[in-house]
């Protein structure tokens, strides 16, 4: 059998591995968070797959294309094209929804333009994007933002006291100079006092020449009405200051529906045409298997061909669990494991073969039923003749592989090594982390702490929430479980919080800080270690920020330099004149116990807690540590962090917390089983400090231990929304109606898991 050959790979913390991957398999790397999996799949076998793929394309074309650097590695024989599917998100603009994401809103815009009555146009009319088809009101978009004229003026004060709250209207500002001389208004009258005539001129007149302004205006500026101007100035796509100005805008302005479509983005022409009732609008609005049973409903033998392919399509979208969302769902609002899903329904309906599939954990927000269906699919890909590479730890994805890598043994410095490679059955009896999980017995919380206090949630119907009345525990470890799209986050993450005002939410939302910022800077530490550098040098701290004094001067701090080649891909290049640290010579020049700012900031957490063992920096690096970030470097960047990792960092800040309510939103995402055994300690942790701890979770291995677990469902979307079951572990794998407890049963009795 023929193999990818990698040979000598040296990338990150990886210790020159060298390995053959069989191609038309399954293979699927495990190993610790940290342990060199991704730093051999997608930084070193995907990239130089898309590397090499778009050498093949001119300068022009590249320049458009992401740039992948050479990775660091003797030689990879025998490499396929790759696709990537990883959990980044989606993204685009306000115009980027699913069906457009996915191709299936442009077949059923052939649909409508074949079989909707009457006639309105061809395919692209029933285009959002397109001028003929859109919203005149919103140009598409759906949504309108409208300044609130309550938020941006005070009333009670004049022009020279302030009433525009607008920043740059403030008084003394040129903008606010274009209304105090122009000569309509007692500058000193206040705003509630004035006339329809003064209203209607302060905020609605068109752009003109004032008849009698101050003597200060300029000949040749024009006055023009607060709302248009700005506008004109803020709000439109093509203005200058919108991202310059973002948070201000948002202070003053709404978005809601747009009242001359009702948010269906399309012009009053294009929603007349119909099919059974319904326009195209209705249908991108329905979920996914709604829209499935009118497709199926549509009987027309001349579009048969294009009606079985919009089945098949929508299909691959139940099938890979995503039925509860719907077509008009804007792809910024999609999750990681979301989007990475959605990626995969580009592929599975493709007939190109002699590919490398390339996933990042895909099991990532998804149930078990849900892990079960994603399987099937991955199966059918490699059955059409691709190899597929997946990152992951959910024993479920690693039992279908016809080929394992563990990882390991440890992570960071500690890892970087193949510890294990071949069958389940070797895995099991294999040395590593990974086997003794699989070694481990799986027993249920047969003991669970009994609640004396509850949250009463009454009547909830946020979302698809369906009139939802539950108690929530205090005082103890509860769990919500529940397929995507069942209602648990709508439950917890919405309506919980309007009963406990002061609750802490934990969960995987980018961190606060710049590109700038690192974990040292996060966590607080980084200023008591910069004391710890000036005290000892007897010099200024800022000296040792690479984001001030010692910020080098020629990459400013970054240790980077971008070249841009016009037509050719951008080159990012080591800073040669602080060799990549940031910082400048003099600071450099000075150390603390033997070790200067930036080697201080490339120690992993575990190394810096033996370097500060005497400070109060070894205690908060402890806190981390115990999250099971223990391998990640003091100044690892935040923008590199998963969104498991962001989620244990911002736990590691919080953890000294006593009497307080947490929630975590999936909490095991990107985590070993070693370390969710880790993660539920500092829950009994957190619980013995009498920490309430509600926790949403997919984890069979956090379920089963939970002292308390409501289920939401039963199905998705418009099919969820109720609480399926209440009860301790031992009561619901003995419940027939919920689906997580015949999983949990499953996970439970399932002697595959055991040598």
């Amino acid at each position: 059998m023929e193999s990818i050959i990698i040979r000598h790979a040296h990338s990150n913390n990886l210790k020159n591995v060298s390995l053959k991957i069989p191609k038309n398999r399954i293979t699927v790397f495990t190993g610790v968070s940290g342990s060199g999996k991704s730093s051999l799949v997608f930084d070193t076998i995907g990239a130089e797959a898309q590397r090499e793929l778009n050498e093949t394309y001119d300068s022009y074309i590249r320049n458009r294309l992401p740039h992948m650097g050479r990775p660091e590695v003797d030689s990879i024989q025998h490499l396929n094209v790759a696709i990537l599917i990883n959990q980044k998100k989606i993204g685009g603009n306000a115009r980027s929804t699913l069906g457009t994401a996915t191709d299936i809103y442009a077949l059923l815009r052939l649909l409508f333009s074949r079989a909707g009555k009457p006639f309105v146009g061809y395919s692209n009319v029933f285009s959002f994007n397109n001028p003929q088809g859109m919203c005149p009101e919103c140009e598409g978009l759906g949504k309108v933002t409208r300044i609130d004229i309550d938020r941006m003026l005070d009333k009670e004060r004049s022009l020279n006291e302030g009433a525009i709250r607008f920043p740059t209207f403030s008084p003394g500002a040129f903008r606010w100079l274009r209304y105090v001389h122009s000569g309509y208004f007692d500058n000193d009258k206040k705003l509630k006092d004035y006339t329809n005539e003064e209203w209607e001129m302060l905020l609605y007149a068109r752009p003109h020449k004032p008849p009698h302004p101050a003597r200060e205006w300029g000949k040749t500026v024009k006055y023009e009405g607060l709302i248009p101007r700005i506008e004109r100035s803020f709000l439109k796509r093509d203005a200058k200051e919108v991202i310059r100005n973002e948070e201000m805008i948002r202070e003053v302005v709404v978005r809601k529906d747009c009242p001359a479509c009702k948010g269906s983005r399309l012009n009053k022409k294009v929603l007349q045409c119909r099919i059974d009732g319904k326009n195209i609008a209705e249908c991108a609005a329905m979920q996914i298997d709604a829209l499935t049973a009118f497709i199926r409903s549509i009987k027309e033998k001349t579009l048969s061909s294009l009606l079985d392919e919009l089945l098949k399509k929508l299909g691959y979208m139940s099938d890979i669990g995503l039925s509860y969302l719907s077509l008009d769902r804007e792809t910024s609002t999609l999750s990681g494991g979301e989007s990475q899903r959605i990626k995969m329904v580009k592929h599975l309906g493709s007939s190109l073969t002699g590919l490398v599939y390339i996933f990042d954990e895909p099991s990532t927000g998804l149930h078990p039923g849900d892990v079960d269906r994603l399987n099937r699919q991955v199966i059918q890909l490699r059955d059409k003749g691709n190899t597929v590479l997946i990152v992951e730890h959910d024993p479920d994805v690693i039992a279908i592989a016809d080929h394992i890598v563990d990882m390991g043994p440890g992570a960071g410095k500690l890892g970087g090594e193949i510890v294990f490679e071949g069958t389940l059955a070797g895995l099991k009896r294999s040395k590593g982390l990974t086997g003794a999980f699989f070694r481990q017995d799986r027993a249920l919380n047969l003991r669970p702490r009994i609640a004396q206090s509850y949250v009463d949630i009454k009547e909830a119907n946020v979302h698809n929430l369906k009139e939802v009345s539950v108690r929530i525990p205090e005082g103890i470890m509860t769990v919500v479980t529940g397929v995507a799209g069942s209602g648990k986050s709508s439950l917890i993450n919405y309506v919980l919080p309007q009963y406990v005002p002061d609750v802490r939410i934990i969960d995987q939302k980018p961190l606060n800080g710049s590109r700038r910022s690192h974990l040292a800077s996060y966590s607080g530490i980084f200023d008591e270690i910069r004391g710890l550098f000036s005290k000892a040098n007897k010099v200024s701290a800022s000296l040792f920020s690479s984001n001030a004094e010692g910020a080098c001067p020629e990459c400013r701090g970054l240790g980077q330099i971008t070249l841009d080649l016009a037509f050719m891909d951008d080159v990012v290049e080591t800073c040669e004149r602080c060799k990549g640290t940031g910082y400048r010579q003099q600071a450099l020049g000075y150390t603390y116990k033997g070790k200067n700012i930036s080697e201080v900031l490339h120690m992993d957490v575990s190394e810096a807690i033996a370097f500060f063992a005497h400070s109060d920096v070894a205690a908060v690096l402890r806190q981390i540590e115990r999250t099971g970030l223990g391998y990640m470097n003091l100044g690892q960047s935040l923008d590199t962090f998963s969104g498991g990792e962001r989620q244990r960092l911002k736990l590691a800040t919080e953890m000294e917390q006593q009497g307080s309510f947490f929630i975590f939103d999936e909490p095991t995402s990107g985590l070993h089983p070693s370390d969710v055994e880790k993660l539920i300690i500092i829950f009994e942790t957190l619980i013995a400090a009498n920490n309430s701890v509600v926790i949403i979770e997919h984890n069979l291995d956090v379920i089963r231990q939970a002292d308390w677990i409501i289920d939401m469902g039963p199905g998705a979307g418009i099919e969820g929304g109720e609480v399926v079951f209440e009860g301790t572990p031992q009561q619901i794998v003995q419940h027939k109606g919920s689906l997580t407890g015949r999983y949990l049963k499953k996970y439970i009795e399932a002697v595959s898991y055991h040598v």
